[in-house]
């Protein structure tokens, strides 16, 4: 492991950094750099915007003066080897690509970026496959567990537009999940506040609470018997957890669902030929091409394993 040393440098902040949060700015600035050290320097104060001290929170404005310490970065002198069990998984589950985009179909179990005691991610792993993009980075994120439509942009304009695409809900996403119970309703609109609570085990935890952010999303019955249903999501707006939260509001918690789930209806599942995993599927998406102004429709197939859940629960 070799360190370097940063110079004690300050940066001006342009219209593309605007609404930005410092600590997600300086993550994604020094990847190097464990996020718990860069959390550990903004908490003391060695970070500092137009000369005062800031939290963590605090979202960047046109003409802020950032001033970053010098900072001491690891590398291994040795090129991490590429995971070809993961390259040929990646590079299979290619839904769409251009020369702006790149849209994985991502299979559940794979997170999407790095973190504490994960040796493979899907962000690290594509810079690795794919040396000749010059520029990758994640436009929204899928939990660890969900599968499904995830898109990257290959140039930073192509980030800024989705990025904006999405704050204004003119992007559709389409999900499908298998629940526990049967729905009584054919469609259900739920708008329920969502609040992010302390970690928990050092998880975070999202809860419908009047003080949290405003949160849509509609539910639509596709398929049900007396003991579970599979539902055609869509949701409006893109909190942290939202489908999972909402289901659990609704008491009808999706299978294997290890945070807001149902671990007694889980264990009513006995069949070994499942994976106990999070039966959540981004499945479609549909948005408006900034080059060849047209609508570009995306599916996402499922894998065996939820295929085999509907097969074996119905």
């Amino acid at each position: 492991m070799v360190g370097i040393i940063t110079k004690l440098s300050f940066f001006i902040v342009n219209k593309i950094f605007v609404k930005q949060r410092i600590d997600n700015f300086l993550i994604k600035k020094f990847k190097k750099i464990p996020k718990s050290k860069l959390y550990k320097i903004i908490r003391k104060g060695y970070i500092r915007i137009n000369k005062k001290r800031v939290q963590a929170k605090y979202k960047l404005k046109i003409g802020d003066l950032i001033r970053i310490p010098p900072l001491k970065i690891n590398y291994n002198k040795k090129k991490k080897k590429i995971n070809i069990k993961m390259q040929n998984i990646l590079l299979k589950n290619i839904l769409y690509e251009d020369n702006i985009l790149l849209i994985i179909n991502k299979p559940s179990g794979i997170s999407v970026h790095g973190g504490s005691g994960i040796n493979f991610n899907i962000i690290d792993s594509l810079r690795m496959i794919r040396p000749y993009d010059k520029y990758l980075e994640l436009i929204h994120r899928l939990d660890r567990y969900t599968s499904g439509i995830l898109m990257l942009a290959k140039k930073k304009s192509s980030l800024r537009y989705f990025h904006e695409n999405f704050r204004k809900n003119l992007i559709q996403k389409k999900y499908l999940a298998l629940v526990h119970r049967k729905c009584l309703f054919h469609k259900k609109i739920v708008n329920a506040p969502l609040l992010k609570k302390n970690i928990l085990n050092k998880k975070k935890m999202v809860t419908v609470d009047k003080l949290g952010k405003p949160s849509k999303t509609i539910f639509k019955k596709k398929k049900s018997n007396l003991l579970y249903t599979l539902l055609s999501i869509i949701p409006y707006t893109g909190r942290t957890h939202q489908i999972r939260v909402h289901l659990e509001f609704l008491k009808h918690p999706i299978i294997f669902d290890s945070r807001y789930g149902n671990q007694n209806l889980d264990k009513n599942i006995t069949t070994k030929k499942l994976n106990k995993v999070l039966l959540l599927h981004a499945r479609k998406i549909v948005f408006l091409h900034p080059i060849l102004k047209k609508k570009i429709s995306i599916h996402a197939p499922l894998d065996k394993n939820f295929k085999n859940a509907i097969k074996h629960l119905f």
